[in-house]
């Protein structure tokens, strides 16, 4: 069928979508689904102009469950071809709540962020110097900061809200920093600590090629939400025993990033509950299968 044939017969499905027979409009609706992204238009289009409210509500659940679908699919894709670009998982997760996200326009941001640490740093620095750097870039340069008022807010989660209003949680400030690290290959890691996350300053030189990163590789760790804040195991022990967490190498040795974008989602999903979003908390489950 051409494209002309198709839009035609896109537009006769969706002149139906005020059909009364539940059984016969989900007939319907199943048919407008597949054609995926490509019904979005011609959905807010009828949602813009009509006046029946069956149909404008028919129209918006539509094009969300078309996008999710979308979103679901590109994270799965995501986890089993391009994990590691780990800016990519970021964004599919916060397109979850912004389907229009503009991509480009964080890409450009983050490079931003990217260029001036680069402009500052240089290879005869040692590792706690280059981090003064990034600290300075990121948290006194850019004025990212901790979100202490509202810790829990889901809008800590999202990419876009964390670039536009320089605020985040231990999790988004860390995927933040270690996107920038990563970009300029300075050795941060990130550590998935319970109801915590850190970041890891490895060892270069220790560091075995196709190998994981030990313990022993781990130079300092950094607190993201506390500007950076440079500690050692000893504290990291410390929180481990106040919170009475069993024994786990995890606790100290980097995560990678399908762990991390699972993490985020399992944080989302917290930070709904919280707040009685059920249907987002049954969304975000079915989401988070993508990674798992």
């Amino acid at each position: 069928m051409g494209k002309q044939a198709k839009n035609k017969e896109l537009k006769a499905l969706i002149r139906l979508m005020d059909e009364p027979d539940h059984k016969v409009y989900d007939q319907i609706k199943g048919q407008i689904f597949s054609y995926g992204l490509d019904a979005i238009s011609a959905l807010e289009t009828t949602w813009e102009n009509s006046f029946d409210n069956l149909i404008q509500k028919r129209s918006l659940d539509l094009i969300h469950e078309i996008q999710f679908e979308n979103t679901y699919i590109e994270l799965n894709n995501w986890a089993h071809f391009q994990f590691n670009d780990l800016l990519k998982g970021f964004i599919l997760v916060s397109r979850y709540n912004y389907p229009d996200l503009d991509i480009d326009s964080i890409i450009k941001k983050v490079g931003l962020i990217i260029q001036d640490v680069w402009l500052e740093i240089n290879s005869d620095l040692t590792g706690l110097e280059k981090i003064r750097v990034i600290n300075h870039i990121i948290f006194d340069v850019h004025h990212f900061r901790g979100n202490k008022k509202n810790f829990f807010s889901p809008d800590n989660f999202f990419v876009n809200n964390v670039l536009d209003t320089k605020l985040g949680n231990p999790l988004s400030l860390g995927l933040l920093y270690l996107i920038v690290c990563q970009s300029l290959k300075i050795p941060v890691y990130g550590i998935n600590l319970p109801k915590h996350f850190i970041l890891a300053y490895a060892d270069s030189n220790s560091i075995k090629e196709d190998s994981a990163i030990r313990q022993s590789d781990v130079m300092f760790y950094l607190n993201p939400f506390n500007k950076g804040a440079i500690f050692t195991k000893n504290e990291v022990d410390l929180y481990v025993e106040q919170m009475k967490l069993p024994k786990d190498n995890s606790y100290y040795t980097p995560a990678n990033h399908l762990v991390m974008i699972n993490r985020l989602l399992e944080d989302l999903i917290f930070s709904y509950e919280k707040i009685g979003y059920k249907d987002k908390v049954t969304e975000l489950q079915k989401l988070q299968q993508a990674v798992l």
